[in-house]
């Protein structure tokens, strides 16, 4: 999957030659070609293997630490005096993983940024409680995307922190910005880093699967850096003292809805003292830099699989939302967004709910909650064995729901 989402972005976004990507990757030209053609990421893992090179990856990484570009030959050189036997194949294909990460990190230490150059990423921990029903609270979490060379930001709240969060909350942030950067520095939060920090990270396949699909790479920082990302620091520590005082909020959305509306009218019209200008107008010019979103933008619903229960609901997320009592049983598909819950069953959609976020609430379809209530007493009566109780046929509420036979 990394070698999916390398691939699609240096071709999309650097515009190399399937030929040049075969170079700087190590991987075959038809493996290139393999990969561009697919749409989404392959459904597989590459099974872990040893290697002669694994003895030797604290050393690289040493070395490359030392010079980012160090050519492969000399490493090569290194290694053999250490005792590598293996060929300088299998070493370029090491290199062409680990190196993107530390040819990034020259990029880390300056304080000045080219126009769409990077977006610096990181959750705000805002500690407002919002109401989510029923006289239950939540905290909200803001991701807050910055791009350094402007000053621009942008920022999507929500009830989590999970990896299904991050994705959301990711392609939102980027719609509101108008575009994607070259690059996305984040730290190790564990939203969007599966294993390992810093260089050695390794994303959730989710996260890769997205930004391969938005072309953009990924900068994990190394641990304990945060001056590393001090723009999105600074953003949060404006936003908190700006933007917070004497707001009170009635949801979630309502939280949204006025931190865009201060966001255009107080954040992007304020003059920084770093660049002397409006944030607005380097903005408009930062703007016509970003790479295009993808359209349609990528799916980023939390996709789940359950079966509905004797109750006939499904339980998803700590929450039971109904479905029609003909799916009792049933191996039920699950989409969740922000907002909504989509059932279905062998790709038809059976029922579609609102989102609840309190933990153990009933969601129920009035119509489900009829045709339950008709299908119960049916069996209640059969189970009497009383004789002039009508047969209910079930069949019926296929109908009703459009239930494909």
């Amino acid at each position: 999957m990394e070698d999916w989402a390398e691939v699609q972005r240096l071709f999309h976004r650097e515009g190399l030659t399937k030929r040049a990507i075969a170079r700087r990757t190590g991987m075959s030209r038809t493996t290139v070609i393999r990969l561009l053609g697919l749409r989404e990421p392959p459904n597989y893992s590459r099974p872990a293997r040893g290697s002669l090179v694994d003895p030797f990856a604290d050393e690289i990484a040493k070395l490359l630490d030392t010079e980012a570009d160090a050519p492969a030959t000399v490493i090569l050189e290194r290694l053999r005096r250490s005792g590598y036997a293996g060929g300088i194949s299998i070493l370029k294909e090491h290199l062409a993983r680990v190196r993107p990460a530390f040819l990034a990190a020259r990029a880390f230490q300056r304080t000045s940024y080219l126009p769409g150059e990077i977006g610096q990423l990181d959750w705000w921990h805002t500690g407002v409680m919002v109401p989510v029903g029923q006289g239950v609270s939540r905290e909200a979490f803001g991701l807050v995307l910055t791009l350094p060379h402007s000053g621009a930001h942008a920022t999507v709240f929500t009830l989590g922190r999970t990896v299904a969060d991050l994705c959301v909350a990711l392609v939102g942030c980027l719609e509101r910005l108008g575009g994607v950067p070259e690059a996305i520095v984040h730290d190790n939060d564990a939203s969007i880093v599966a294993t390992g920090s810093g260089k050695g990270a390794r994303l959730h396949p989710e996260v890769l699967a997205l930004l391969g699909q938005l072309h953009a790479k990924a900068v994990p920082l190394p641990p304990r850096t945060p001056t590393s990302k001090g723009q999105v620091e600074r953003t949060i520590g404006y936003l908190e003292t700006s933007f917070l005082p004497l707001r009170t909020f009635t949801d979630l959305a309502d939280l949204q809805a006025q931190h865009d509306a201060w966001t255009t009218e107080v954040a992007f019209a304020r003059t920084l003292r770093r660049t002397g200008a409006r944030v607005v107008d380097r903005f408009l010019v930062e703007r016509g830099f970003l790479h295009r979103l993808p359209e349609p933008l990528p799916d980023t619903d939390l996709q789940l699989e359950a079966r509905a229960g004797k109750d006939a609901f499904v339980r998803v997320l700590g929450a039971d939302y109904s479905v029609p009592p003909a799916f009792v049983g049933r191996r039920i598909g699950i989409a969740v967004s922000p907002t909504g819950v989509r059932l279905s069953c062998e790709g038809t959609l059976v029922a579609e709910h609102r989102r609840s976020f309190v933990r153990a609430d009933v969601v129920l379809d009035p119509a489900h909650g009829r045709a339950i209530r008709l299908a119960r007493e049916a069996r209640h009566r059969l189970a009497e064995g009383e004789p002039e109780a009508p047969v209910v046929d079930l069949a019926r509420y296929d109908r009703l729901f459009e239930v494909p036979a």
